[in-house]
């Protein structure tokens, strides 16, 4: 008869072990390809934040390029916003025009690799979404044996007793690991598409190159875009909320493909 209390701690540190690790690499890639760029933060309730774009897997931290001195006197160099305050998010923002020569070079670069992708790049896409299913499938299986085992001896008593770390970890491992794989969306990925973006009771839409999507955001980027209808306006890059932001339209003429 296995020790109880030992196979309970055992349990508990594999739980622990899985969980941190994934919670440390989980980082949205929509958000990652903005990263370390000066980027602009629109929120919901209208408030702006711009900085230097680090991702974190609990949330964003936007560096200021000078220090902001705030109402009550104090200095301030930086801005966070936490994972759980992702709902307040309207759009991230990229301008092109506040990159260095550097950056900007490389930008353009990649708008040209990912309009219109190859077969090299396509394929990759391609590969990586594939071990993205399989990898969710193995979590299902997973799912399904620890489910089994609760109803098992010796396991039944260890598990049945541990409900509350097995749902925390089910909980962690399939929120983050999720494939978020949409075929409206994945056959349109480096195409012109219409982005329809709900700003309060209105909606606006925005032309651009589809280039990635995710289960929390979608990026579309090399977009024209203006606040005020008296501004010039101005090439960019947008990472959205697909809470806030879905695509509508497809916006040029399909070629078929090999």
């Amino acid at each position: 008869m296995p020790d109880t209390f030992l196979l309970t701690i055992l349990f508990i540190a594999v739980t622990t072990v899985i969980t941190a690790f994934v919670k440390g690499k989980s980082r949205d890639r929509c958000l990652m390809d903005l990263s370390g760029d000066v980027v602009e933060v629109e929120m919901v309730n209208g408030k702006v934040i711009w900085g230097r774009l680090k991702v974190e897997s609990t949330g964003l931290e936007l560096s200021y390029l000078e220090k902001h001195k705030d109402e009550d006197g104090h200095d301030e160099y930086s801005y966070m916003l936490y994972k759980n305050e992702f709902a307040g998010i309207q759009a991230l923002v990229l301008y092109h025009d506040k990159l260095d020569e550097k950056s900007r070079k490389n930008r353009e670069e990649e708008l040209k690799k990912t309009y219109r992708p190859g077969f090299f790049r396509r394929f990759k896409r391609k590969i990586r979404n594939f071990f993205a299913t399989v990898r969710d499938s193995i979590l299902e299986v997973v799912n399904l044996f620890m489910g089994q085992a609760k109803k098992m001896s010796p396991a039944k008593g260890v598990l049945t007793s541990q409900d509350k770390y097995v749902n925390k970890m089910k909980s962690n491992l399939f929120g983050m690991s999720a494939t978020a794989y949409e075929p409206l969306l994945e056959k349109h990925i480096g195409k012109k598409v219409v982005l329809e973006l709900r700003r309060g009771d209105k909606s606006c839409e925005y032309v651009g190159v589809l280039k990635d999507y995710t289960a929390e955001f979608i990026e579309v980027i090399d977009i024209s875009y203006k606040k005020e209808s008296s501004e010039a306006a101005k090439k960019t890059d947008f990472v959205v909320p697909r809470s806030l932001g879905i695509i509508r339209h497809l916006a040029e003429q399909q070629i078929l493909r090999p």
